[in-house]
């Protein structure tokens, strides 16, 4: 009798904000999301990468890419790789997608939706090179921690996806989030610390518009890089 998939608890780890969408936006959405976006919905199955972008190359999944401003740069600068976008937000999409346009990115392409759904469903065991989640939604309220994305569970969902040797790169500018993140990482057996507690903001991730805020509000950044056993 075949394994049954496991039953996951489904928490939004995002604060729907419905923003307006501005004429660009609109514009943006319906010139390039046939060149760029990903459809897909629970139920569907794996994705296909090779079918998704139209060759074989190792591949990078972003798990909340704001208004794309470091996907973009990191995108154009590592094109041997293909980029999977993942984003909630219109106006972040939208963004992206002139960023991509902008620098000729034929390695990237975006899903609009809840990330969660996605990593259980719709990829493979072993088929990401990295995951990057950077400044994910802190929920600072103690009883709203059960909400973050980067907890046990959805770790060892992500050390699954990733092949041997894979990189997951998380980034924050809440410290009590910082050290919830190394908790729970250096406690999945499936991944090792890159370094010796936080790592370095190694020179391939931007620094970009929110990160500098989150700086001159006093707020100290903090990289983790765990790496697939």
């Amino acid at each position: 009798m075949p394994d049954e998939e496991p039953q996951h608890r489904h928490i939004l780890t995002f604060n729907f904000r419905q923003g307006r969408n501005k004429p660009r936006h609109d514009e943006a959405f319906a010139r390039l999301w046939p060149r760029y976006g990903l459809e897909w919905s629970p139920g569907e199955g794996r994705l296909d990468f090779a079918r998704l972008f139209g060759r074989t190359a190792p591949v990078v999944l972003e798990i909340g890419s704001g208004n794309g401003e470091a996907a973009a740069a990191m995108g154009d600068a590592d094109r041997d790789r293909d980029l999977l976008a993942v984003e909630v937000y219109p106006q972040g999409i939208a963004d992206l997608m002139d960023r991509a346009e902008e620098r000729g990115l034929d390695n990237l392409r975006i899903y609009q939706g809840d990330a969660l759904p996605l990593l259980w469903e719709g990829l493979e065991a072993g088929s990401l090179d990295e995951i990057r989640v950077y400044f994910p939604d802190p929920w600072p309220k103690k009883r709203h921690h059960k909400r973050r994305i980067i907890q046990a569970e959805h770790v060892k969902t992500m050390a699954a996806l990733l092949r041997p040797g894979g990189i997951l790169h998380c980034a924050t500018d809440i410290a009590d989030y910082a050290e919830q993140m190394l908790d729970v990482l250096t406690a999945e057996p499936a991944m090792e610390n890159t370094a010796d507690g936080f790592a370095p903001r190694p020179d391939r991730r931007p620094v970009t518009k929110f990160e500098r805020r989150g700086v001159a509000a006093g707020r100290d950044i903090f990289d983790l890089e765990f790496r697939r056993r």
